[in-house]
């Protein structure tokens, strides 16, 4: 009987794993641990289109968008907390002019500043205090040795220039998108559904995985935001290997 109940034991461990392993397919795999904080620590990204939406998945190994920043209660030294897909979608595409950097989606939380002016997540009837609930963004990057040796920066806007920008671009000097789109978490995942006037925009595109901490820094053009704590990396070395649809 003894040894009975082992090898049930034994198989129903392997069929679990194999449903784990199985349950997420396509996309980027990522090994387990590879970040300290299980809701950071990325094990499956994906980009998958049906119509005219393209959806944005990411699978952690804990809870997902559990952890936020503690508030500061200023916005100069405030952090944020983000799940990023980083692309090669030209930044054209979603109203920024051509070439400007690296365009990413990320879903992001702050609770010391709000950048989505034009909508109330929270629904208390004020636009300017939601920057705690998980939202999103279109962010452009590009590698800023004044936010650390390799590491990347929202590109900022110069003074007296008017760059193109999108229509719901909130009014902060960098190239920043707050369209609206409302992440969903369960459990381990997180997922963006994301509208397209032309799905094959991204059909033939790259894209990683990236859990990160960013700052704001003291002054507006130091940049503005750094990207300073890399959390993890779904391909490891942010090589752009994933493919939308397999």
């Amino acid at each position: 009987m003894k040894t009975r109940l082992i090898t049930i034991m034994i198989l129903c461990g392997l069929s679990f794993s194999t449903y784990a392993d199985g349950e997420h397919s396509g996309g980027i795999k990522s090994p387990k641990g590879s970040s300290k904080l299980a809701p950071f620590d990325i094990i499956h990204t994906q980009i998958t289109t049906e119509g005219n939406v393209a959806t944005f998945h990411m699978a952690v190994s804990g809870r997902a968008g559990l952890n936020k920043p503690s508030p500061t209660g200023e916005l100069a030294g405030s952090r944020v907390f983000s799940y990023v897909w980083p692309t090669s979608i030209d930044s054209y595409e979603v109203g920024f002019e051509k070439g400007a950097g690296i365009l990413a989606l990320a879903v992001t939380t702050h609770p010391d500043f709000d950048d989505t002016p034009l909508y109330d997540e929270n629904r208390d009837g004020n636009t300017a205090n939601d920057g705690n609930i998980w939202h999103s963004h279109w962010v452009v990057l590009q590698p800023n040795e004044r936010c650390g040796e390799g590491a990347l920066g929202v590109v900022d806007i110069p003074k007296d220039t008017k760059p193109r920008l999108p229509k719901t671009w909130p009014g902060l000097p960098i190239l920043l998108d707050s369209p609206g789109w409302d992440p969903t978490f369960s459990d381990e995942t997180i997922e963006v559904r994301v509208p397209f006037e032309e799905i094959d925009t991204i059909k033939s595109i790259n894209f990683d995985g990236v859990t990160a901490g960013l700052r704001v820094n003291q002054s507006v053009h130091a940049p503005l935001l750094c990207v300073v704590n890399v959390m993890d990396v779904a391909s490891g070395n942010l090589s752009l290997p994933g493919q939308v649809n397999k």
